[in-house]
């Protein structure tokens, strides 16, 4: 088979690694858009090339209250390079103008501002045929230790702030898609991630983001209680068999809810940088310390209990959050990256 034979999901970069964790307060400086935009097209591998590129809705890169003239510049800026624009990421946090989910009344007001912002243009990037698909990626904007203050009280006013952000969705013709990491309060583990995601109940709207680097951590129960980890805490990782036990295990919980997916690598650490909180820590494809087979565990998310692809994804795409500057500046990098993500499209994808 090769590589070239499937033809979707399609495939797609992300640009805020140039961002997160990168200016000032980090040891190293941004990375802008147009960059990000040129690595990404530049990359090829026996011919093939990225499709797209995920976006991030925050100033210097998009700024949130981007006006008509700002997309459409952003749109031919993408179409000169053959790049079609996918996911959207919700600026959300206090930082960057949104508020914690289950903050303050005015802090859930001022989130679902920011998501029905996005929205807005998500619908507007469609509108200029440059966004075939894609949803608009939230999480609950505030931390662990802060969330597990009132549990309870919290994971319910986070249900209420994405059902009204849900509203926002709808209105604009987007789906939402919670990111599932667990840096955030009430999406650090699975468990609490279903039960926000059946609290709202609104599959048609709202899913869930897959990360393969962060979900990773979810199997080993970072940041959770005791009973959400998946495998015993003397694991061994040459145990292959109870490996795919447990993350077979884990994606069955978390599959039929995904909507978005990044093909990842993760060494089963944890990594910080800049404003970032610590968080699963993306590395190479090809990490000597990597602990993931990338097409086997990519497959136990695409494909269904039945072993044929659920065709529920319509792009992947590669995060690469906190890569050192130099190894993003890198042609190597972004070739060795979209290899992987082609043997992903090849092993579990499809052709229309």
């Amino acid at each position: 088979m090769n590589a070239g034979k499937n033809t979707f999901p399609k495939l797609h970069n992300a640009t805020w690694p140039g961002v997160v964790g990168k200016g000032p307060g980090s040891p190293e400086p941004l990375i802008d858009l147009e960059t990000m935009i040129d690595l990404t097209a530049a990359a090829e591998v026996d011919g093939q090339r990225f499709d797209g590129v995920d976006l991030f809705l925050c100033a210097p890169h998009v700024d949130i209250d981007s006006t008509d003239a700002d997309l459409k510049k952003l749109a031919d800026l993408l179409k000169s390079r053959s790049l079609a624009a996918g996911s959207l990421v919700a600026p959300v946090w206090p930082p960057a103008g949104g508020g914690t989910a289950f903050g303050d009344a005015a802090a859930r007001d001022q989130f679902v501002t920011q998501v029905r912002k996005a929205c807005v243009i998500g619908r507007k990037l469609r509108e200029l045929g440059v966004r075939p698909s894609g949803v608009i990626r939230i999480d609950s904007a505030g931390g662990v230790a802060d969330w597990a203050q009132d549990p309870t009280g919290n994971t319910r006013l986070i249900i209420d702030t994405f059902s009204r952000a849900c509203d926002a969705a709808e209105a604009e013709g987007e789906r939402l898609a919670a990111e599932g990491e667990i840096c955030w309060g009430g999406m650090h583990s699975w468990r609490a991630m279903l039960q926000i995601l059946e609290g709202v109940n609104r599959p048609k709207t709202l899913g869930f983001q897959a990360d393969m680097a962060h979900t990773l951590l979810y199997m080993l129960g970072y940041n959770a209680a005791p009973e959400d980890r998946l495998v015993p805490d003397a694991f061994d990782w040459n145990d292959t068999l109870a490996f795919h036990a447990a993350y077979t295990r884990l994606a069955e919980k978390l599959r039929p809810w995904t909507i978005d997916f990044h093909v990842a690598q993760n060494d089963a650490t944890v990594k910080g940088q800049g404003t970032h909180d610590k968080t699963g820590r993306h590395c190479l494809p090809d990490d000597a310390n990597g602990k993931l087979d990338i097409t086997w565990a990519a497959g136990q998310w695409l494909r269904d209990e039945a072993g044929e692809p659920t065709r529920s994804i319509r792009h992947l795409c590669w995060d690469g959050c906190m890569f050192p500057n130099d190894v993003m500046s890198k042609p190597q990098t972004w070739n060795a990256i979209l290899k992987a993500m082609l043997d992903v499209r090849t092993a579990h994808g499809w052709r229309e």
